[in-house]
């Protein structure tokens, strides 16, 4: 096992996550090349291999949009979100792009305190390792249920 890419891997994720719970989401698209593909699916589309989404965007302008939408147009109850990541598992690795899995949990806390858990799931990643820094080429968001109580509004 190479030490250094399992961390450089692990951060890139713990980085990412705090990103959204921090609610830093302008700085988000920064964690993605370009082009880059960003999808949040139900598991039971994902397996059947249904190109059916909850979300798409396949460039880094496109989740820029995405935040600009969140900040000035779309109208949603304040919340925020708590990421908490296990077992991050580097599937393989081709050149300068691994592919990694793992799993998520998301609470959500709303304005009022309420506290609940929003999303179960994982990640299907491919990072680019080329350059100052890894990036996700793509990342897929298979959330266990295809059941979403409320508004997907912020980042997975």
């Amino acid at each position: 096992m190479d030490v250094h890419l399992q961390f450089t891997i692990e951060r890139l994720i713990a980085d990412y996550v705090q990103c959204i719970d921090d609610d830093r989401l302008e700085e988000w698209p920064a964690f993605f090349a370009e082009p880059c593909l960003y999808k949040i699916t139900a598991a039971d589309n994902y397996e059947r291999g249904m190109p059916i989404a909850m979300f798409f965007a396949n460039t880094r302008g496109m989740l820029q949009d995405r935040v600009r939408a969140l900040r000035e147009a779309n109208i949603y109850e304040p919340q925020r979100y708590r990421h908490l990541v296990s077992a991050v598992r580097i599937l393989e690795q081709q050149d300068t792009v691994a592919s990694v899995q793992s799993n998520f949990l998301v609470v959500r806390v709303m304005q009022d305190g309420a506290t609940s858990l929003f999303l179960s799931g994982r990640y299907l990643d491919k990072v680019v390792l080329d350059g100052p820094q890894a990036l996700f080429v793509e990342k897929l968001v298979i959330c266990d249920s295809r059941r979403v109580d409320t508004l997907l509004a912020i980042p997975v």
